[in-house]
């Protein structure tokens, strides 16, 4: 597997119907929203969480996630899979197959302490800190690079005692806006009835239509850290179109991705050659009321500058294109 090679741009667009694209947990979980705009948002943890949770569910191993259905800190997250890589010998001599002498240094530590938990409180000793970090450092970047696919792609920062450093994601998203002007629907009252009977009542607050759009990057140079891999970001486009609508849930039904577009650079070109991929595209209400649109076909998506832009550009080497129904977008330079 070979490490991501291009540097990369991409726009990505979904549509919410009638449902809670990203709730505001300090406005009462209602959808975010600008309201000076009317413009609906959604943070790029939302979409991250998606494809994390996309990832795991197709069998992946996923860092940012709980311990045995428990939500847990990163702290005890990275414990938890220290320990458990370091109780399994056989493991241990495939991780550690470049450095052989890191992985006799950590024999050592493994037949002074026994078990595992020890082990790693070893490892963490602060009088040996200089002795151990190779160690550590070499052991988190095998681990990050072997195991887990979102640290690769998202990055993350470690600070856990005796391990800490920080991996830059070679892939980062913009928070995300609508295109059109959003209007709310009427909240309703909704009860939830538990084993004693007893109920609990909260409001329901959903979006009309919301046509989401997503501007991202991904960073060949910072991918020379986490370890991210060309096959990696294949798998990352096949998880943000497929996981919105694949992991349904009450509030969020109703989501379905239209567009992704990547521009991907030619060797030596930098990320934002175009700037943000959103300011090509305009989607324009076909009625008097921008705020009565309820549909994608209420809508004209224009995605003519962007095409242009993509064409006029020396930097673009190919484009890699997905759409979703009543979608179209015009390739100029399609992926070779």
């Amino acid at each position: 597997m070979s490490l991501l090679q291009r540097n990369s741009d991409f726009l990505f667009l979904y549509e919410a119907t009638q449902c809670n694209p990203n709730g505001d947990p300090d406005q009462e979980n209602k959808p975010r929203m600008d309201y000076d705009t009317d413009t609906n948002l959604v943070t790029d943890t939302r979409v991250k969480r998606y494809v994390r949770d996309y990832l795991k569910m197709m069998g992946h191993e996923i860092f940012v996630d709980g311990e045995e259905g428990a939500k847990v800190s990163p702290d005890s997250k990275l414990a938890a899979v220290i320990t458990r890589l370091i109780a399994d010998s056989s493991k241990l001599d495939s991780t550690f197959a470049e450095k052989p002498e890191l992985r006799a240094q950590l024999q050592q530590v493994i037949d002074a302490e026994k078990t595992p938990e020890k082990v790693f409180e070893e490892l963490q000793n602060k009088k040996k800190e200089a002795e151990y970090r190779p160690l550590n450092l070499y052991l988190l970047a095998q681990m990050v690079k072997q195991q887990f696919v979102d640290i690769r792609l998202f990055g993350s920062a470690f600070a856990v005692k005796g391990f800490n450093r920080a991996y830059t994601g070679p892939v980062q998203l913009n928070w995300g806006y609508s295109l059109n002007r959003v209007k709310l629907m009427d909240s309703s009252t909704i009860a939830s009835t538990m084993n004693d009977d007893n109920g609990t009542f909260g409001k329901d607050y959903r979006v009309h239509y919301s046509l989401l759009a997503f501007n991202g990057s991904a960073n060949r140079y910072a991918a020379q850290t986490s370890g991210l891999t060309e096959e990696d970001m294949e798998l990352f486009r096949k998880a943000l179109w497929e996981s919105i609508p694949a992991l349904p849930t009450r509030s969020k039904l109703n989501q379905y991705p239209k567009l992704y577009v990547e521009v991907v650079y030619k060797d030596g070109s930098s990320n934002g050659q175009l700037g943000d991929l959103r300011s090509y595209v305009r989607a324009t209400a076909i009625t008097a009321d921008e705020k009565a649109v309820r549909r994608l076909e209420d809508l004209t998506l224009d995605t003519t500058a962007l095409t242009q832009a993509i064409e006029a550009s020396e930097a673009v080497d190919y484009v890699i294109v997905r759409t979703g129904p009543g979608v179209t977008f015009t390739n100029p330079k399609p992926r070779r």
